[in-house]
């Protein structure tokens, strides 16, 4: 089922002259345009949940996915101009470098949009293993964003540094250089701080059909922060996997 289509004008990640919602009880075709890029910039995170609200199984999202999971994954990662991820998520799950497949690269190539988004991963310590793929066999330069201060070590010689005042300035130097579609895939302190400095712009959830019990945690992590109203943008399901996307309202 989908209900009617937006008001011309709407606003396709915020609140416009409407607020569309669709629903579709299978995997639609046109996943882009249901994760757009906007014309301002967007800080978008993706996490994944159970339904009593775990963020992981045995540590990891993993035990978590279903279907359709990987193939919205996959075009939030497609549609970004930079994908940001904490250090402890980067080695937790193992991350390989970004490299996209051979149709998300040439969509990019028609879009105008470099054929690699960048990998920017978020690290205070700088305790990173440069051996390991998203390093090693990164197709660009990974940048490493991290604070005033920090001893740098060898992080030159296998990325770009970024020294930033906080997640809200390094967000800021990214989009000076042009990247202004960020994808924020975790971890849940990160996503804490975010949600802290108040630069997320949209939250791409998929819930799970699992039950995990106690033990792991949610997918936001820290201090508490003031709460801030989102809006629904829409809800798509495929067998069991529930997926939402809200957006701030503007």
């Amino acid at each position: 089922m989908r209900l009617p289509a937006p008001a011309a004008g709407a606003d396709a990640a915020g609140d416009g002259t409407a607020r569309p919602m669709s629903v579709y009880q299978e995997r639609p075709a046109d996943l882009v345009g249901l994760y757009p890029r906007d014309s301002a910039p967007t800080m978008r995170v993706n996490f994944i949940a159970s339904i009593d609200g775990a963020v992981s199984v045995d540590g990891l999202s993993a035990g978590l996915q279903g279907p359709g999971d990987k193939q919205i994954f996959d075009t939030l990662r497609m549609v970004c101009d930079a994908l940001v991820v904490g250090s402890g998520t980067v080695k937790a799950e193992k991350y390989d470098a970004l490299r996209l497949t051979p149709e998300a690269r040439a969509w990019r190539r028609q879009h105008g949009i470099p054929e690699f988004p960048l990998m920017v991963i978020v690290s205070n310590s700088l305790d990173l293993d440069y051996d390991q793929l998203v390093f090693a066999d990164a197709p660009i330069k990974p940048i490493i964003l991290t604070g005033p201060g920090t001893d740098l070590g060898a992080a030159g010689e296998h990325a770009e540094v970024l020294v930033a005042d906080g997640l809200a300035d390094g967000i800021a130097q990214l989009n000076a250089r042009g990247a202004t579609q960020i994808l924020g895939e975790g971890g849940p302190r990160l996503l804490g701080s975010m949600i802290a400095e108040d630069v997320v712009t949209e939250l791409c959830l998929t819930v799970s059909p699992r039950l995990v019990g106690g033990g792991p945690g949610r997918i936001s992590a820290g201090a508490p922060a003031v709460p801030r109203e989102m809006s629904l943008r829409h809800i798509l399901s495929r067998e069991d996997m529930l997926f939402l996307r809200y957006a701030r309202r503007r």
